[in-house]
């Protein structure tokens, strides 16, 4: 194993207890360090954990500095044991190289519960240049996801201008590249590049208002593609289901329980479906969605829990926008795995 860079966030706090205590963490619901007593020069070297230098090379300067070698690794150990420690690797350093801004905002990112390994080699396809899915692609590149790439064929029109997305100056400007834009402003050095034909993204997520009409959807469900719904349909905000092909539901199924609930609905769904949705959602909801989403995206990212939204919906419902789950399990007429049918050929 690598030597690796201890990191403590600027955030976490180191507080005095009397003369003969130093606690690292320990506020709110967070586990702390009590170091008694601590060696003179301690807060010193645990403020100067940028993850920068490895770990042979702390405990080098901090020898030097006279401080005990064995003390200082047992405190490195016991911040690492209550998560507060994030041991970076040198490409997390990359981050910091586009800047001031990068470099700070970079410094809070890789306190992330998985650091930024997972993120930094995923990727991530947002099909839909909309009020939810460009804020969504911004918030993703500048979490760390290593490759953003927004598709849609369209042109910005005034109604798509949105906090964090698209501006007003895109108007008339194919929605990809002022999607790209957009990200880029957040995160300069997320990738943005079309994936190559053949290339798997590791999740599409998908923003337009009724996904299950996609076209996209049904390759995604044959390939094997995990897949989020992203979405502001009217004035209520759209989480999932987010749909891993084989373990979770499908989007079929979802529509299957629709069509059970109200035999009328496959007739509702093609007016719906029918032509171009016009822009939905106040700004408020527009940019909790995309957040709510990101949650959601980073969780399946990281794997450091299963995202709420596996086989499930949030409705975010106005005036307090407060999550209302609903659950769409497999429907036994879809042709999924999932369902205990055949796997799904989007046939």
């Amino acid at each position: 194993m690598s030597d690796p860079r201890p990191f403590l966030p600027a955030a976490t706090p180191l507080l005095h207890r009397g003369a003969d205590g130093l606690q690292v963490g320990g506020v709110d619901s967070t586990d702390g360090l009590l170091v008694q007593p601590p060696p003179a020069g301690l807060a010193r070297l645990l403020r100067g954990l940028d993850g920068r230098r490895v770990q042979h090379a702390v405990l080098a300067d901090a020898t030097r500095s006279g401080l005990d070698g064995a003390a200082v690794t047992a405190v490195l150990e016991g911040l690492r044991d209550a998560g507060l420690l994030v041991d970076a690797d040198a490409g997390d350093l990359l981050a910091t190289d586009a800047g001031p801004a990068a470099a700070a905002r970079a410094a809070v990112e890789l306190a992330a519960p998985g650091g930024w390994r997972a993120r930094r080699a995923a990727t991530v396809v947002v099909e839909g240049a909309t009020r939810v899915g460009v804020p969504l692609a911004a918030v993703l590149g500048a979490s760390g996801i290593g490759r953003v790439s927004v598709r849609d064929p369209g042109l910005t029109t005034a109604e798509d201008a949105v906090v964090g997305g698209l501006a007003a100056g895109d108007e008339g400007r194919p929605r990809a590249l002022a999607a790209a834009d957009a990200v880029r402003r957040a995160s300069p050095l997320t990738d943005l590049r079309p994936l190559p034909d053949g290339v798997r993204p590791d999740l599409v997520v998908l923003t337009r208002p009724w996904a299950a009409s996609d076209p996209a959807v049904g390759g995604l469900q044959r390939d094997g593609v995990p897949h989020l719904v992203a979405t502001v349909r009217g004035a209520t905000g759209i989480v999932g289901p987010l749909v891993v092909p084989g373990a979770t539901s499908c989007l079929r199924c979802a529509d299957l329980h629709r069509r059970d609930a109200d035999p009328a609905w496959p007739q509702l769904a093609a007016q719906l479906t029918a032509g171009q949705v016009p822009a939905s959602g106040a700004t408020v909801t527009c940019l909790l969605t995309a957040v709510t989403a990101a949650v959601q995206v980073l969780a399946f990212v990281d794997r450091s829990a299963a995202p709420v939204t596996l086989g499930g919906t949030l409705e975010l419902v106005p005036p307090d926008l407060a999550a209302r789950v609903r659950r769409w399990p497999p429907h036994p007429e879809c042709g999924c795995a999932a369902a205990g049918g055949a796997p799904d050929r989007g046939e």
